[in-house]
């Protein structure tokens, strides 16, 4: 039996000045993770701080200079299905609805999906070492059974991957985090927000502790007009990535004027390598120079034995949904990508 205080936060202070009084206290949204994880004897809470009524973190709003808020509290169906994510953020909606099952989108938070730990099986297995859960124990992944693990960004501590989808459309979209903490307010480019492992793979980001993720910012362009999202997992539904791809595009007739182009499912946080971004401006869309920013993109993988196939199946994702992000509708159904 886990025995733990549940505590009800007012207003964000409250809920940061609880947390810090008790060190093995954690936030509560909507506990999707969190009960995975404290199901399988990997979290300990003494306490849980719900901060689904606090105010500022429950509502999707938008922000004078024309981009979007989403508030941290807000479920991950609703903000898929906010006309106002479906119609200038459609890439966004498409990675949200690519993820888990519709029973954990609804009641999964944005500030959740942000934070939810790897799927590596030895980091689930409580009787085998783990660098992320004890950390100097060792990763029998390197050695083991690792179809799932990362190709890119690896280090000598972790090869385990970051499962979200709606994270890897945030990194494209070169979103924002604000969090609130003891030492007031600050916000942080979606870049520097997840962490490679390095030689502490047990730190998945890079906020301070018992700080509080309160929203999402996304600037005004969301490449409504040229994007997609490509899963590849074992099974159409409620399965993570081997490989997933977000793509946005935006075109000056044949020309590609931006690029963005994030990967999932392949390190330890959204992969981009802005060489490969930047090969492609001025550069006419088409199949031959998506398959050069391709190779820049994976410049430099690894694989493990078992995830060796994740290499040559992420060029060919990274090329294919360069093609369908030319197109939109191509992504129905039965539709073929673009010539």
């Amino acid at each position: 039996m886990n025995n733990f205080e549940y505590l009800q936060a007012a207003d964000a202070d409250q809920a940061i000045n609880l947390r810090d009084k008790d060190i093995n206290a954690q936030y509560l949204a909507g506990g999707t993770n969190l009960v995975d994880l404290w199901k399988y004897n990997l979290t300990h809470p003494a306490a849980l701080i719900d901060i689904n009524h606090i105010g500022i973190n429950n509502t999707i709003t938008e922000n004078p200079d024309g981009g979007v808020r989403l508030g941290a509290a807000v479920r991950n169906a609703d903000t898929a299905y906010h006309p106002l994510v479906e119609e200038r953020y459609p890439l966004l909606s498409k990675a949200i609805l690519a993820g888990a099952s519709a029973q954990i989108r609804n009641m999964a938070s944005n500030g959740g999906n942000l934070l939810q730990r790897t799927r590596c099986y030895y980091f689930y297995d409580d009787q085998v070492p783990c660098n992320k859960r004890i950390p100097g124990s060792g990763c029998p992944a390197k050695t083991g059974y690792n179809r799932i693990h990362a190709i890119l960004g690896t280090s000598d501590s972790c090869i385990a991957v970051f499962p979200s989808d709606m994270c890897i459309a945030l990194s494209a979209l070169n979103a924002r985090v604000n969090v609130i903490g003891l030492d007031g307010e600050r916000s942080i480019d979606f870049a520097d927000f997840h962490r490679l492992p390095g030689d502490a793979p047990e730190l998945d980001n890079n906020l301070k502790t018992g700080e509080l993720i309160t929203s999402i910012d996304l600037p005004e362009n969301g490449f409504k007009d040229h994007y997609s999202y490509l899963k590849l997992r074992d099974r159409h539904s409620y399965a993570f990535a081997l490989v997933s791809v977000a793509t946005a595009l935006k075109l000056d007739g044949k020309l590609i004027t931006e690029a963005r182009i994030a990967l999932g499912g392949v390190a330890h946080k959204p992969w981009r390598v802005a060489e490969a971004e930047d090969f492609l401006i001025n550069k006419e869309a088409n199949r031959e120079n998506f398959s050069a920013a391709a190779e820049l993109i994976v410049q430099g993988a690894k694989g493990y034995g078992d995830n060796d196939f994740k290499i040559a199946l992420a060029k060919k994702a990274i090329v294919r949904n360069c093609m369908m992000a030319l197109d939109p509708s191509s992504q129905q159904p039965g539709a073929q990508p673009s010539a």
